[in-house]
Formats: C-alpha cells, structure tokens, sequence
C-alpha cells in the first residue's frame, strides 16, 4: 500500500525539522544574518547551513548578501516564509499548554490589547476549526 498523498506530508519537507523551524523563528524575531540565527539556535554552523539552502531552494527565504569582504549573507522571508507566521504561533500555543514548565518564555500581545491566544478559524463563519467541526469534502475524499 502507497503512503496517503497529504500536504502536511509535503509541508514537512520543506519545514519539518528542528533547526529549520527554528532558523525561521528568529527570522521572524528579525534576527537575520547566519550568526544571530546560529546563536540563537544552538544549531552547529554545518546542520544550519544545509537547512538555511533548502529553505530558499523552498522559495521560504530569499538569502541577500550584505557584504562583499568576506561575503557575507542575510535571510529574508519570501511570502510563503511569511505564510508560515501562523503555522509558529499554533507550534508555540501547543508547546504552551502541553510542553513547557513554569512561567512562559515569551508571551504575545495581540493590537487589540489581550494576550494572544491563537485559534485556527474558518474564513467563511469565523468559527473555530475542531476535531468534530471538520469532515473531508466530497471530492477530496478519495
């Protein structure tokens, strides 16, 4: 029998590992150039170095060089980096709750002046998206 053909199964391709993840964290924190992201994560400068190419062979990062003696390079997120934002929050809510001891390490505030408390919903009711709100559509069932 052939694996199910899933984006989720595609998605972690690209993203799906540690240091991936979380060179897109800092990128995100606005920590752009290989040092900052290496130190932040604690990924050895060869791990990230392989990960930070498959992200922008991905098309999740573009890489712009910032200097030319010696050249050095920056990270920036292209849209579909950008897109990943949410995927990060929900990954920090779910550590939040069911993973992470004692005070939070970092806490978002959202515009509106509340705590983040981050929920997936559904662009056409705004209702949020559970377990037993979703069921596959028709044609996608096979």
């Amino acid at each position: 029998m052939a694996p199910r053909s899933c984006s989720v199964a595609n998605a972690l391709e690209v993203v799906g590992e540690r240091w991936s993840l979380l060179a897109l964290r800092e990128v995100f924190f606005g920590n752009t150039r290989f040092d900052q992201i290496a130190a932040n994560t604690g990924a050895s400068r060869d791990v990230l170095t392989v990960r930070l190419k498959k992200l922008v062979a991905a098309g999740v990062l573009e890489k712009h060089q910032y200097s030319d003696h010696p050249p050095r390079h920056e990270y920036h997120l292209t849209d579909a980096g950008r897109a990943l934002h949410n995927v990060l929050l929900m990954f920090k809510e779910w550590g939040d709750t069911y993973v992470t001891q004692g005070p939070l390490p970092l806490v978002y505030q959202h515009s509106c002046g509340a705590v983040l408390e981050p929920r997936v919903v559904c662009a056409h009711c705004g209702e949020e998206a559970t377990l037993e709100s979703l069921s596959r559509a028709p044609e996608s069932a096979a």
